[in-house]
């Protein structure tokens, strides 16, 4: 468990703390060995690099940790606010902030946690613009893609920024359990066409999930099994010339097990996936346990750097697209069928 490495990780903390970082205390130790203290640890981690006068107190924050004390933790946040929503200042992605959230929060969670690494890591390329294509599973908090950002900026230095579904950035769960513009400023991009093209023509190094919202929706039944690829990365890739370097994550099927998605319900909520498993019995209970995810081992193999070279001529480009599209979801399947078959026999 995280409480075990306690010791060797603070020490490791402190040696790589920028000047006037965040060090933790006793209950930010407590925080992440507790499940229903993550979104504790990640808020209070806010707190301290921004002035956040409409995020939860000190009490609010206690009463997260006993049975049902979240929803009188809400209670008494809207009252506090006279009866309104958290104010949803203007974000801009800050690569400051994400360095230190990077070192300070994500480095504990993803080394004895999720305990990740990174394999035939000699196909990373030393530089970017790409476009990182990974496959996309879990059923929950997006942490096969923080953990994967992570890993690539420890082994190349790189600042990543990752699509995701508008609704991670909007929805009202997500607006009043952690700061408002708390993903935008992380470094998340929008999954609509405008704001990823931007983030392409800018020359970033980008995290893409190419099944879009079809990963986790499949469930448990279907997590090792690819989805249909949206297309729209490819056009990027072409269109501004930044090489695909496509990434297989196992493990991340464990980060919620065992569930399905309800879809009635699932509409009835406005959320782009509801899963329905045992945990989610524990979930009623602390609602706060919702960026939480299962203990696993994330093991992430990069494949060789695809380059950009469709034809830009031809009068059957779309085609010819979704064409490269599925041999490309084809290659990736026939490797997560050799990784588990290696963690078969092994």
């Amino acid at each position: 468990m995280i409480n075990e490495h306690s010791k060797n990780l603070l020490n490791t903390q402190l040696e790589n703390m920028p000047s006037g970082g965040y060090i933790f205390s006793w209950f930010d130790w407590f925080c992440l060995w507790y499940p229903p203290g993550w979104l504790i640890l990640f808020n209070r981690h806010w707190q301290h690099y921004h002035t956040d006068q409409d995020g939860w107190n000190y009490l609010e924050y206690g009463l997260f940790l006993i049975p049902g004390g979240f929803y009188l933790a809400l209670l008494s946040r809207w009252l506090r606010l006279g009866f309104r929503p958290p104010r949803r200042e203007i974000g801009e992605f800050d690569p400051q902030y994400q360095e230190a959230f990077r070192s300070e929060v994500l480095g504990p969670i993803v080394k004895y946690y999720f305990r990740a690494e990174l394999q035939q890591v000699e196909n990373l390329p030393s530089t970017g613009p790409l476009i990182v294509a990974m496959n996309h599973a879990g059923m929950c908090f997006p942490w096969d893609f923080l953990t994967l950002g992570y890993l690539l900026s420890e082994a190349r230095g790189w600042v990543l920024q990752a699509v995701a579904n508008p609704v991670l950035f909007e929805h009202p769960w997500m607006i009043w359990w952690l700061p408002p513009k708390w993903s935008q400023v992380l470094g998340g991009v929008r999954a609509e066409l405008d704001n990823f093209e931007a983030a392409i023509a800018q020359g970033k190094i980008v995290l893409y999930a190419p099944e879009g919202i079809r990963g986790p929706l499949k469930g448990w039944r279907r997590r090792y099994q690819l989805e249909k690829f949206d297309i729209s990365f490819l056009q990027l890739s072409d269109r501004y010339h930044i090489p695909i370097l496509p990434v297989v994550c196992i493990g991340s099927e464990f980060l919620h097990p065992w569930a399905v998605n309800l879809k009635k319900l699932q509409r009835l909520v406005k959320l782009p996936f509801l899963p329905l498993s045992p945990l989610m019995l524990v979930l009623i209970l602390f609602p706060s346990m919702g960026i939480w995810a299962m203990r696993t081992r994330l093991r992430y193999s990069i494949s060789p750097l695809q380059p950009a070279g469709l034809d830009t001529h031809s009068s059957k480009r779309r085609a010819v697209i979704y064409q490269q599209a599925q041999q490309l979801r084809e290659k990736l399947q026939l490797q997560i069928n050799h990784l588990l078959g290696k963690l078969v026999r092994s």
